[in-house]
């Protein structure tokens, strides 16, 4: 159980976190440099994606997410705001294509709002720690580079406004 955490899984125990097979997913992001002070404004590239899939006439195939690459928690963090497509497409300058790993991951669904996040992050990652898992990732002098680390945000604020009832994936790639 994550303490102080509300977790829900599909067709398990709502308060344990889970290991997962992933398949690899096409995805498109935008790339932003910030520190925890501006982390929002990466969140807020996400709505731009979307008119840029409408306007490329690509569908979305799942939840938009905070992809973190780098993550230096004194100074920056390498992140993309992204979203899941259902093919490969190309991208066009700001807008960005790749290909998210697949594999093994852990993940728990985070009930309320974004800033009860930090908690959830570090429960699921001590989670892990006392099940002896470990990360995709590595420490490099500019920080904690991660194979995989998504906030996958399942629930619209426009269409839910109540931060308590927000729904946020964790999911966080395991090595080897």
């Amino acid at each position: 159980m994550i303490p102080g955490c509300r977790c829900r899984l599909p067709d398990m125990d709502p308060s344990v976190p889970a290991v997962i097979e992933r398949p690899s997913q096409p995805y498109v992001f935008i790339p932003r440099t910030v520190t925890m002070a501006s982390l929002p404004a990466a969140a807020d590239e996400i709505p731009g994606l979307f008119g840029w899939l409408a306007a490329h006439r690509a569908a979305p195939a799942g939840a938009p997410f905070l992809k973190y690459n780098v993550i230096d928690m004194e100074r920056e963090l390498q992140v993309e705001a992204g979203v899941p497509v259902a093919a490969p497409v190309a991208g066009d300058g700001r807008v960005q294509a790749g290909v998210l790993p697949g594999g093994r991951y852990a993940a728990v669904t985070h009930v309320g709002p974004y800033d009860q996040l930090v908690p959830a992050v570090a429960a699921l990652l001590d989670w892990a720690a006392g099940a002896g898992l470990t990360w995709d990732k590595q420490d490099t002098a500019g920080g904690q580079r991660w194979g995989g680390r998504l906030e996958v945000y399942e629930t619209n604020p426009a269409e839910q406004p109540d931060p308590a009832k927000w729904e946020t994936r964790l999911v966080f790639r395991l090595a080897g």
